[in-house]
């Protein structure tokens, strides 16, 4: 399904979008040395309960993961990834923590992801792995305007996280959002240009960049959720929800603070 908002839908997906983005980094404020990864999601369900939001995760049962989720963040630390789910863990100094979230407003869906480094003095290569998710992610917002593909998207993308000398696993990317969290079209994290579904003003988009230091291969946690790297390396990820208009891209899950 592919949903185009009309101006009333547009308007709710910016304040969900806002609010998305205000929780991001009310976590990542907390997200200190010491901190259990499960007093993070209980903050985010208040968090989200207080705004009079729902989690688009508690009950998120696809095919990929294993039953319901069950929490109302995605807390992916090191050499996890992707889905991660909240357990029993206490941040330590120089973790990669990747804080994911995705809520529903007044019945309009964002999503959005950031990477940080918990404490200490952050390791080059772990800042120059966020930035480059970062960098491609603002490539592929800038490619997003109506006419393009979403291989244009994809390619923006790719160009950039092969040019930072990053694998990139084609299996899980970003997508349209809308009333549901996860709609068509999918976008991978690389691509061809001029292939693909044509954006249109009022389609919202999901982009989200993720690299593994060195391999493009994932293994899943026992939890049946949590994916990690093959070799134990280092990940970052780094998403946000923007809207197709007639200027071009609007980013929504910006934080309002």
């Amino acid at each position: 399904m592919i949903e185009i908002l009309n101006a009333d839908e547009l308007a709710r997906a910016r304040a969900t979008g806002a609010l998305v983005g205000d929780i991001l980094q009310a976590l990542k404020a907390r997200a200190a040395v010491g901190v259990n990864l499960l007093d993070l999601d209980r903050w985010a369900k208040q968090l989200i309960e207080d705004a009079g939001a729902e989690s688009c995760y508690v009950d998120y049962a696809p095919s990929f993961g294993s039953g319901p989720f069950g929490h109302y963040l995605c807390t992916a630390v090191n050499d996890a990834v992707l889905h991660g789910m909240p357990h029993d863990y206490a941040l330590r100094p120089g973790d990669l923590l990747t804080l994911d979230l995705a809520v529903t407003l007044r019945g309009i869906s964002a999503d959005a992801a950031i990477s940080f480094v918990v404490g200490g003095t952050p390791a080059v290569e772990d800042l120059a792995m966020i930035e480059a998710t970062e960098r491609a992610l603002a490539a592929g917002i800038a490619a997003a305007r109506p006419g393009a593909r979403i291989g244009d998207l994809s390619h923006a993308i790719g160009t950039v996280l092969h040019d930072a000398g990053y694998p990139i696993n084609l299996e899980f990317g970003g997508h349209g959002i809308g009333s549901t969290m996860h709609q068509d079209p999918h976008i991978a994290n690389d691509g061809r240009p001029g292939r693909g579904y044509t954006l249109r003003p009022g389609l919202l988009l999901a982009l989200e960049p993720w690299v593994m230091a060195d391999t493009d291969v994932l293994r899943t946690d026992d939890d049946g959720w949590t994916l990690r790297s093959a070799t134990g390396c280092r990940t970052a990820h780094t998403e946000h929800t923007i809207a197709i208009t007639a200027d071009g891209a609007e980013i929504l899950t910006l934080p309002r603070s």
